[in-house]
């Protein structure tokens, strides 16, 4: 198995300003195809740094590839790294430059287009891999079998990168194993509990295949992977493997191939034919963001509310004011009437609802930051539940709490087949 070295450079990611979204990206599709990332380094525009990170990195890794550093300058510190690393020059490469005059006219921008002249330096050296989202392109430079490649920093100009181009030259290149992975969803049992249930069938794993356990709120993901020349017989070697497992866990398990919570429940929904609907205060619409990212959601999810003020609770989802009154505005009584209330305004077959204070202050009533009901309505049966999470900032509260509905939700309709 060939081993990958990811290089994000910045300050940006540094200093906090910019979420490094590309190391994510990059690691999940040389997975893929059986290549894995052994390192991240996440580092400062400077040459000399640059340069010692690359020493490092080739000691890890056959596959180094960068993000980030690249601009419009012919001063640019990682361009000229890499040229000083590799013992290079850096000079006008002809077909960049045409490439580069042909994007830029295709955009209308041809008045800058010698400012942006100097993304056509590449080390003399190089390979060049032509950006049709952006205006620096890639570079890959080789040396004693192992390749470098450079990358621009901006995620919409490097997924196409990777997918189109980086990843079809590295599966021509190098004879990759298969890697075949399978996702096991287990709920309702600690970590260290669920370990020690499943040792001896871990131990017992051939060699070719590997075991991770991945906690995602209450949730812990097992990911089965296995490597190999023949796909087919790998998935066939998981699929075995899997069904020895779930007699082990079969009460605690919600999936056994799916990774996203709302995915799982997707699937779950168009088989079942239920349609959802969501009323929401506290988590603010996340709730409704998870369900509605998986494509195809509009057939079964018919449309959210955030009733975030007490009088839209009333108003719409017709909470009495007397329940509010004498319970408070964050309580099992609320959740449970705008579930209700959201159930007969989308006519769904399913409603959830939330109900808390997500800080950093307390609520109007008094109520602890971290507190939340939440509802799961389904048909004319309803059970509402309560979390307290005062550790957890207020963005991380809002997608910790979507993400336990939705496996509660998923839980339930497991256990109800």
């Amino acid at each position: 198995m060939k081993n990958a070295v990811l290089i994000t450079i910045g300050d940006e990611i540094l200093s906090g300003s910019t979420v490094d979204t590309n190391s994510n990206f990059i690691a999940a599709e040389l997975k893929n195809i059986g290549i894995k990332v052994v390192q991240i380094f996440t580092i400062s525009d400077q040459i000399e740094i640059i340069k010692k990170t690359i020493t490092s990195a080739f000691e890890l890794g056959d596959i180094i590839i960068t993000t980030g550093g690249l601009g419009p300058t012919r001063d640019d510190k990682t361009k000229k790294a890499i040229a000083e690393f590799f013992n290079d020059e850096i000079a006008l490469d002809e077909e960049t430059f045409a490439h580069l005059k042909a994007y830029m006219e295709r955009r209308g921008r041809t008045e800058i287009l010698e400012r942006n002249r100097e993304q056509a330096f590449v080390p003399t050296k190089s390979k060049v891999f032509q950006n049709h989202f952006g205006t620096a392109p890639c570079m890959m430079m080789e040396e004693n079998g192992k390749l470098l490649f450079s990358l621009p920093g901006v995620p919409y100009e490097v997924k196409p990168l990777i997918k189109d181009q980086i990843v079809p030259y590295l599966k021509d290149k190098f004879s990759l194993h298969y890697l075949s992975t399978r996702i096991v969803s287990v709920v309702g049992i600690p970590e260290s509990v669920l370990a020690d249930t499943i040792e001896n069938w871990e131990l017992a794993l051939p060699e070719n295949l590997s075991l991770s356990y991945l906690p995602v709120g209450t949730r812990v993901k097992l990911r089965l992977t296995a490597s190999g020349e023949d796909e087919n017989i790998l998935k066939q070697q998981l699929e075995e493997e899997i069904k020895k497992l779930l007699p082990l866990v079969k009460d605690h398990v919600i999936a056994t191939s799916q990774d996203r919570i709302e995915k799982i429940l997707a699937d779950i929904l168009t088989e079942k034919k239920l349609t959802l609907s969501t009323a929401e205060s506290c988590t603010g619409g996340e709730l409704a963001k998870m369900i509605t990212s998986v494509s195809g959601s509009s057939k079964y999810f018919l449309g959210g509310i955030v009733s975030y003020a007490t009088e839209k609770k009333t108003d719409i989802l017709k909470v009495k004011k007397e329940t509010v009154e004498e319970f408070t505005v964050v309580s099992d009584q609320v959740a449970a009437e705008m579930a209700e209330g959201c159930q007969q305004l989308f006519h769904t077959d399913i409603s959830l609802s939330t109900t808390g204070v997500a800080g950093p202050g307390k609520g109007e009533d008094g109520k602890e930051v971290g507190t939340v009901f939440y509802t799961i309505r389904i048909h004319d049966k309803e059970v509402t539940s309560r979390l307290y999470m005062p550790h957890l900032e207020r963005q991380d509260f809002m997608h910790f709490v979507s993400q336990k509905v939705i496996q509660d939700l998923v839980a339930v309709l497991v256990n109800n087949q």
